[in-house]
């Protein structure tokens, strides 16, 4: 079954879905600054476009398409896309 979930005035869309028992989310973010709590540990790869993470308290670090980041459970994190929307999965590892 799939779940479509919204953010911050819809400038954060996606589409959460079960895959091998882990559940995982596809989406899309527009430009802007969002941040995010984490429950559990997540994997944000990027599947399209570049993406700015800063987790936690840490700096800044650029991500391109086919790379990815991890997120501790119980965190946060703040993204924003660079040049533009980008698009990522996101697994939950917890």
């Amino acid at each position: 079954m799939l779940q479509h979930h919204t953010y911050f005035n819809d400038q954060v869309q996606s589409l959460g879905f079960e895959r091998h028992g882990m559940k995982a989310t596809v989406g899309v973010i527009a430009p802007g600054k969002f941040h995010f709590n984490t429950g559990t540990a997540e994997r944000m790869s990027v599947v399209s476009g570049q993406l700015q993470a800063k987790i936690g308290g840490g700096e800044w670090q650029t991500y391109p398409a086919g790379t990815y980041f991890e997120v501790p459970a119980n965190s946060c994190f703040d993204v924003r896309p660079v040049g533009g929307t980008a698009a990522y999965l996101c697994e939950f590892l917890g």
